[in-house]
């Protein structure tokens, strides 16, 4: 049974590279709609994460290496995620909704020793999915007064790519109450847009086409103090992270061309003409990032957290001219409540319950021809969480393996300028598998 879940975390791993999500049309800008953390115990509590020391063991903590000094089972987490759109613009009042279903994390940790501990995840990290098309008619009055449609004048705007992330993570308990850890991140994965005009009076398309290619690595150092008041089960928690060090290069092309399609599909280009070509290269597709947490709960009964993340603004070139993202920074709140994990005659004692709530200033300003501008509308994003762990039948509080439920309601962007407001709702549904794998026999 675990050669299988080794086997299903390989090949789940390729599966992942290749699906396509579902995003919102902002992922126009930049590298794409960003998943903020897409594992289902960090989502269900606001984002909390960083003084987030779990007190099973069963469960390890990537957004903060550090914070996995309670982790002593090897887990096996697979988690998929339903995502609910439902976009609205003042423009001709247009309403649109998109979903999509992915398969979100996928996870292996293990302790090292009683000290180490380790853990390898795979991740969508952000995405392109958006296809739309605009178009205005533009008239002409014939002499007799009669009105006639002269030329019929379209924009279409495209995109698509997933860029993933591949984590490795090592945990340090320096002494009873301090721990260090640090996560090696690699990003990988191809973007590309596409704004192509075209008229019917006119045979050629025009096309501003823009391709990223992604091999990256940066490094995310965590610290951890946690203080238990032994005589009251009462903890303290504070936390800390930088994400620094970026290494290798994000690669992006751009050209202005026009072109012929051969074919109905519109995927062939022929007779193609290349008016302007550009390519750059920037070490800068994820800039520094930071956070601090503090946290207070009871041993085993409750915890509540509150979080503070901050994301340096980068530059990106996009469509061959040079944009620049703002600072951004998001601020969370949210824990967990068990009832009673000795309650085995009442199941719902035993259950975890998760809760949280977020708000999010964007990197993301805009103005109302749809650029990039610090003086534009900031695309901010808030929203509330909740989420249970139902342990399995044989589980217990060393070995809190279970089906894990969560939910995220929420808001982004703005109706100003004809910009677009997205409603969201996002289900995401996974399972832990606990155990200790690797023990010493001690008879033959």
């Amino acid at each position: 049974m675990k050669k299988i879940f080794v086997l299903s975390f390989i090949s789940v791993g390729y599966f992942l590279q290749a699906q396509n999500i579902g995003n919102s049309p902002y992922a126009t800008y930049g590298i794409g709609d960003v998943k903020y953390d897409n594992t289902i115990e960090t989502s269900s509590m606001g984002g909390i994460s960083t003084a987030y020391v779990s007190d099973f063991t069963s469960s390890f903590n990537f957004a903060n290496p550090a914070n996995n000094a309670n982790f002593e089972l090897t887990s096996i987490k697979l988690e998929a995620t339903n995502e609910n759109n439902y976009f609205k613009t003042d423009y001709n009042s247009t309403k649109s909704t998109k979903h999509s279903t992915y398969l979100s994390n996928i996870s292996l940790a293990f302790p090292l020793s009683s000290k180490v501990k380790m853990g390898l995840s795979y991740q969508p990290y952000s995405s392109k999915s958006y296809d739309i098309l605009y178009t205005q008619i533009k008239t002409k009055t014939l002499p007799d007064g009669t009105v006639i449609n002269d030329a019929i004048y379209a924009n279409h705007f495209k995109g698509s790519g997933t860029l993933n992330t591949a984590q490795i993570a090592l945990a340090y308990k320096v002494a009873q109450e301090f721990s260090l850890g640090l996560r090696a991140n690699y990003y990988f994965g191809n973007l590309s847009d596409l704004d192509e005009f075209s008229a019917s009076n006119a045979e050629l398309y025009n096309g501003y086409e823009t391709t990223t290619n992604v091999r990256n690595f940066n490094f995310t150092l965590g610290a951890n103090y946690q203080h238990l008041n032994t005589s009251t089960d009462k903890k303290l928690t504070i936390g800390a992270t930088a994400t620094f060090g970026n290494t290798s290069n994000m690669t992006t092309y751009y050209k202005n061309s026009t072109y012929f399609y051969t074919d109905a599909s519109m995927e062939t280009k022929s007779y193609e003409s290349i008016i302007e070509e550009k390519h750059s290269n920037a070490k800068n597709l994820l800039p520094l990032q930071a956070s601090v947490g503090v946290g207070y709960g009871s041993e085993n009964q409750w915890f509540a957290s509150a979080q503070i993340d901050y994301k340096k603004g980068e530059e990106t070139l996009y469509f061959g001219q040079t944009r620049q993202f703002q600072d951004s920074y998001r601020v969370s709140v949210g824990g967990w409540y068990l009832p009673n994990y000795n309650n085995f005659r009442n199941y719902f004692s035993r259950v975890v319950y998760r809760y949280g709530a977020f708000y999010e200033k964007g990197s993301l300003s805009i103005n109302g021809n749809g650029e990039l501008d610090k003086n534009g509308n900031s695309i901010n994003k808030f929203g509330i969480s909740a989420g249970v762990l139902l342990p399995f039948k044989n589980s217990s509080i060393t070995r809190m393996s279970g089906l894990e439920i969560g939910v995220e309601l929420g808001k982004r962007g703005t109706l100003k300028d004809n910009l677009i407001n997205q409603n969201y709702i996002n289900f995401k549904i996974g399972f832990n598998f606990a155990d200790k794998w690797f023990r010493k026999s001690l008879y033959n």
